[in-house]
């Protein structure tokens, strides 16, 4: 059975690995020993801390299955981004260039540095290794942060978005950092991307043009993946637009990739997501896949089972080994949604 729990210093080796095979544009994972450290004990801290108000909390979760004990997956959660560190994105806009007298009227599309996300919640850090992309893992390792974010509403901003890995090329290549380096830089990009992820993003200010950039200027290559999602993403951009995600303009300052959103309270899963108490006990034949997880922030377990819940009741019936797995007993509470 695959199950989501926090993650603890022991995943270490797993963590570093995923690091290693996520590659280039992955920046919320670089391959840092120090910092992926780091990452785990800031968890351990939020997982543990007493709050009602989104703060400087990043909750990192793990993917185990639980007969080899395995880690194949991690994803996270950030409380509110940029209240420590500047937290930077183009906006796409347009200006008009119009005179009545020559007759002349040009729509013109813009790239403003801004950083208009600041304090906002983010879903990040989503990987999942190559040989368990398969039934519902995925969906398992992306959604559940939806389970944790309504069961947790108060840790959490009103708004909720995800940046997605933009165009790059297997050697690490970006377009729309390409033209970026040759005018201001001098960085290649897995530089740029790395020393991002490690939380050296004094040069983006120091370096970043700091007018709008007509996108008209940049190079073919560049302007054609402005707003464009990495080959590899392509299923988490469709996971999230299915949950109600939009893009609204946003891309990221290294390639360009789009960031979407979401009022937290019009997600899909949150909003259908259901409060049920546990009942120990032979599942209906006539089950559907779901996904669920305990109510227990510490000590936070998900996972996905066959379920049949029914429709005027209180009450769910899991199975022992599914109440084992996510730590649950007759009586307790549980939050339940369709995978």
């Amino acid at each position: 059975m695959m199950v989501i729990r926090p993650i603890c210093a022991s995943d270490y080796p797993a963590l570093y690995q995923m690091a290693v095979e996520s590659g280039h544009g992955f920046t919320s994972l670089p391959v840092n020993e120090e910092l992926l450290m780091r990452k785990i004990s800031r968890s351990e801290v939020s997982f543990s801390k007493v709050t009602q108000t989104p703060g400087d909390e990043g909750y990192l979760f793990v993917l185990e299955d639980t007969t080899t004990g395995q880690v194949c997956g991690t994803s996270a959660l950030e409380a509110a981004v940029g209240l420590d560190d500047a937290f930077y994105h183009y906006h796409l806009g347009k200006v008009v260039h119009s005179s009545r007298s020559l007759g002349v009227y040009k729509t013109v599309d813009i790239l403003t540095l801004c950083n208009d996300y600041t304090g906002v919640s983010e879903l990040c850090t989503l990987f999942l290794r190559p040989p368990f992309r398969q039934k519902f893992n995925g969906r398992l390792l992306s959604k559940m942060r939806f389970l944790f974010l309504a069961e947790f509403a108060e840790r959490f901003s009103d708004k909720v978005i995800a940046e997605l890995r933009g165009v790059s090329d297997v050697q690490g290549n970006s377009p729309f950092w390409q033209w970026l380096q040759e005018h201001f830089f001098s960085v290649d990009f897995p530089t740029a991307d790395y020393l991002t992820g490690i939380g050296q993003k004094v040069f983006i200010a120091e370096l970043m043009p700091k007018y709008p950039i007509y996108v008209s200027l940049l190079s073919e290559a560049a302007q054609q993946v402005i707003g464009k999602v990495h080959e590899q993403t392509r299923p988490a951009l469709a996971l999230l637009e299915s949950e109600g995600f939009s893009c609204r303009g946003y891309v990221d300052i290294f390639d360009g990739g789009p960031t979407v959103e979401a009022r937290t309270s019009h997600i899909r899963t949150i909003r259908e997501s259901k409060r049920l108490r546990v009942k120990i006990g032979q599942v209906s034949e006539s089950a559907e896949p779901y996904l669920i997880s305990n109510t227990k922030l510490p000590d936070f377990r998900a996972s996905w089972a066959d379920l049949a819940p029914e429709a005027h009741s209180d009450e769910i019936t899991l199975s022992a080994a599914l109440a084992t797995v996510l730590q649950v007993s007759a009586g307790d509470w549980v939050r339940i949604s369709k995978i």
